[in-house]
């Protein structure tokens, strides 16, 4: 019988990283992926949950965010050898995400990536700013008794971060349906519309 894939923590997420990018430097590859949700939060120092994934927006490339449907082929195959020998799930290291590339990310969203280096993988991480607008999205789309809330709650937006964030969020679905949700949500924080969404 085969146990259940392992969740990833504060200490075991790093190690985790570490190996893919020992391999892909040994193999002299090297990638930049831009990293968001509960594992950036994670290696953000902004959450403590455990996750059973690293949702990967795209690849970086000539300072530009690319979206990406499946992961480059050697970066496929470090993220398999390192599931293996962690015990993770196969898709541990995936590109679910990627859509939000599609439609338009936050403004100035690549100036405020922080970055973690692990020899041949940079992760740029969405920064907590960022991360509070997608969470919200995702809140907003999942309910309150969802991850995506623990998450925001855990961020401790203030009123003008979900305001910006709730901006943003109505560029990606402008339906009465989604405001009359996503007002809901804001209700949860204390936050009124001010009009603007």
């Amino acid at each position: 019988m085969d146990s259940p894939d392992l969740d990833l923590d504060a200490e075991s997420l790093p190690r985790a990283l570490e190996a893919p990018g020992d391999v892909l430097a040994s193999r002299n590859v090297r990638y930049e992926i831009v990293a968001v949700g509960g594992s950036a939060l994670l290696l953000l120092g902004l959450i403590n949950r455990a996750t059973r994934d690293l949702d990967v927006l795209g690849l970086v490339e000539a300072g530009q965010i690319i979206r990406i449907d499946a992961l480059p082929a050697a970066l496929q195959e470090a993220a398999v050898d390192v599931a293996r020998v962690f015990g993770l799930g196969g898709d541990w290291l995936n590109p679910g995400p990627a859509a939000l590339v599609d439609l338009a990310l936050p403004e100035g969203f690549v100036a405020r990536l922080e970055t973690r280096r692990f020899a041949g993988l940079a992760i740029h991480l969405a920064s907590r700013r960022d991360q509070i607008a997608f969470k919200l999205y995702a809140a907003v789309d999942q309910g309150p008794e969802s991850k995506h809330t623990a998450d925001l709650r855990a961020l401790e937006p203030s009123g003008e971060e979900l305001r910006w964030a709730a901006r943003w969020v109505r560029t990606h679905d402008p339906s009465e349906g989604f405001r009359s949700e996503l007002l809901r949500a804001l209700s949860q924080f204390g936050v009124d519309s001010d009009g603007t969404f």
